[in-house]
């Protein structure tokens, strides 16, 4: 046996171990592989998850019981450690009209009418919770947006990280049209910083949508894509992203998502520690030997 050989085997060995440990923490019950949630379609290819929302009749509204599902999923991700990037798009020809109005909306305003302000306030918080859980799971979100991307649709879109739309498409944040402030689930926050706090005025305070053109001259949009293209070109890049430093691409995400609050001399000393991180992994070790001998980097994600 070369040298070469044992140290590889040694590698192994020790990749194994670490992945054993990491696992005693994981949920007992987790199982993407065989997941088959009730709310929404869950695909799994290899890396990449694929979340559709599939209630085409009434362009894919959400329901009291699919944002929870959906939030638990998105918190889960967290342990998922073979998945390494997620698609989130909708069935039919549209991505998400919003809240639905008579399973949402309506339990809603009796909640109002009873003065349940703690079931409002629980409600608020569970759908903000669904935003936070898209935000810390390491995997990078790619969505793929057609048709309507409404209320809490245009949430949902907002709070991926790659935006792939359609020229047809309707982005709108439409809470102020049901006597809400447009400050909803982190939109006053995110949403600005996306495509400007003009812009991002513009469309909070009046509820209208933007379509795709505008999306796309805006920086909401990442791409603009044919409508029968803009899935597998979703897709296409999820897949890029979980063939590549996958461990990096993690770090990033989270840099992004904590330097919002953050001056800039704490932002350089964060991403300081967070390189000096990545340096430790076997992934950059990787990249310079296929630099030396001019080759593509294969990534393991460690």
């Amino acid at each position: 046996m070369s040298t070469t050989d044992g140290a590889g085997k040694v590698r192994t060995e020790e990749k194994r171990v670490l992945h054993d440990t990491a696992r005693r923490f994981h949920p007992s019950s987790l199982d993407f592989v065989n997941f088959v949630p009730k709310h929404f379609v869950w695909q799994l290819d290899g890396k990449v998850a694929t979340i559709t929302l599939n209630r085409p009749e009434r362009k894919n509204p959400l329901t009291l019981e699919s944002y929870a599902e959906l939030r638990d999923t998105f918190r889960n991700l967290v342990y998922a450690d073979g998945i390494k990037a997620i698609v989130l798009t909708g069935a039919g020809g549209n991505f998400c009209s919003g809240g639905d109005v008579h399973e949402i909306i309506g339990p809603l305003v009796d909640m109002q009418r009873n003065g349940d302000m703690s079931g409002l306030l629980a409600f608020t918080r569970m759908t903000g919770d669904l935003v936070k859980a898209m935000r810390a799971c390491p995997q990078p979100i790619v969505v793929a947006i057609d048709g309507i991307c409404a209320g809490a649709g245009a949430i949902l879109a907002m709070a991926s990280d790659l935006r792939y739309g359609t020229i047809r498409s309707k982005v709108a944040f439409l809470f102020v049209r049901v006597g809400l402030a447009g400050a909803d689930m982190g939109a006053c926050n995110m949403l600005p910083r996306i495509i400007g706090a003009g812009r991002a005025a513009e469309l909070l305070y009046s509820g209208r949508a933007m379509d795709g053109a505008e999306a796309e001259r805006w920086g909401f949009y990442n791409k603009i894509s044919e409508p029968d293209a803009v899935l597998e070109e979703a897709r296409a890049m999820a897949k890029s992203l979980a063939a590549g430093p996958t461990f990096a691409h993690a770090m990033t995400k989270r840099c992004i998502h904590q330097e919002w609050s953050m001056s800039i001399d704490d932002s350089i000393e964060a991403e300081a520690q967070a390189q000096a991180i990545c340096m430790q992994t076997k992934d950059y070790e990787r990249a310079y030997e296929a630099f030396v001998r001019k080759e593509k980097p294969t990534f393991d994600g460690n």
